[in-house]
């Protein structure tokens, strides 16, 4: 059993509530119905429901055991005005800015997480990840303890040797344009342990560079960033800097870095900053025909999870299986 389906197991054993919406999109009403007939989670679509229930028909698609919301006509409207204005007055918001922001689907959809009528949200395919991360983070807020809320993708590679068994988490490739040193020591702990969480495997962190210890010069953010996750996290199994193939092929470990704690076996792999772990997952998803789920948030106080605008069906319905197995275990 693959990675996703073995999430989409563990989803049905106690079936979540998540939020689509962007359901005006043809892709969203084509993974509500994949999500739907397999019954891993039960579905909220938010927007016009002429408009949706329209594009189902026009395209054939069963969306029959989906709850669709119109924002405009619910009788929880104004509630949900009411709360989040309580939520932010202090930063100047008026009450009639909430009460138009509640018609917005991903701000109404939010608050359904909020009010607990919901449990996780998904959304991006049309939307920036500033629109989809900012009513997060402004109504939901980030969880206890949390340090930097940052993204990761879930890539499943087929017929690879490497990672765990071609599962990797790419982090951070959708959030943080350039994390310092402290802010990448937090990101590889965060994203070792959303490893764990969904694979269930142990997690092998690399701290990506173009250097393997000492070879390249001006890599001191890696380095330092290295050192700052072994103090402050010294459970992980971590190490860097490495290039990719002594990250995650034993043969050219073992010549570049011989002492490594890796040893090539590396499953989480760190990028230095946005633009590389950006690139580094479009080319493995688009050149290795792997699957990319995410991004997928880690630090937020309920399961929120991105899409990127390049996303199929298949990857939306893929991330909703996610989320609900986040919200089954109360972590994201």
């Amino acid at each position: 059993m693959n990675f996703i389906e073995n999430i989409k197991t563990r989803a049905k054993l106690d079936v979540k509530t998540i939020v689509l919406p962007e359901a005006s999109d043809i892709r969203t009403i084509k993974a509500a119905q994949m999500v739907l007939n397999e019954g891993f989670a039960h579905i909220v679509l938010v927007g016009k429901k002429d408009e949706i229930t329209k594009l189902a028909n026009e395209n054939s698609i069963d969306i029959s055991k989906a709850t669709i919301v119109e924002p405009e006509s619910s009788a929880k409207k104004e509630e949900y005005a009411e709360k989040l204005y309580e939520l932010r007055k202090h930063k100047g918001m008026t009450i009639e800015q909430a009460q138009e922001l509640v018609l917005d689907p991903v701000y109404y959809g939010m608050m359904m997480v909020k009010q607990e009528e919901a449990d996780g949200l998904v959304s991006g395919a049309i939307h920036s990840t500033a629109d989809t991360l900012r009513p997060a983070l402004q109504i939901l807020k980030t969880a206890p303890g949390t340090k930097l809320v940052s993204a990761f993708f879930l890539m499943e590679v087929p017929n690879c040797e490497y990672g765990d068994n071609g599962t990797f988490v790419f982090a951070d490739c959708g959030l943080n344009p350039n994390p310092n040193e402290e802010e990448l020591a937090e990101i590889a702990a965060s994203s070792a342990k959303s490893f764990e969480s969904l694979t269930g495997s142990n997690a092998k962190v690399a701290m990506l560079s173009y250097s393997t210890h000492g070879s390249g010069k001006d890599v001191d953010k890696v380095v330092n960033a290295t050192k700052i996750a072994k103090e402050n996290y010294p459970e992980l199994i971590l190490d860097g800097e490495l290039q990719l193939d002594s990250a995650i092929v034993p043969e050219v470990a073992e010549l570049k870095a011989p002492n490594s704690i890796l040893k090539g076996e590396a499953n989480v792999l760190v990028f230095p900053d946005l633009n590389a772990g950006n690139i580094g997952y479009k080319l493995v998803q688009r050149l290795a025909k792997a699957n990319a789920y995410g991004p997928i948030c880690q630090g937020i106080a309920k399961p929120v999870n991105d899409l990127s605008r390049g996303c199929s069906a298949e990857d939306i319905a893929g991330v909703v299986a996610i989320t609900a197995v986040q919200s089954q275990k109360g972590e994201n």
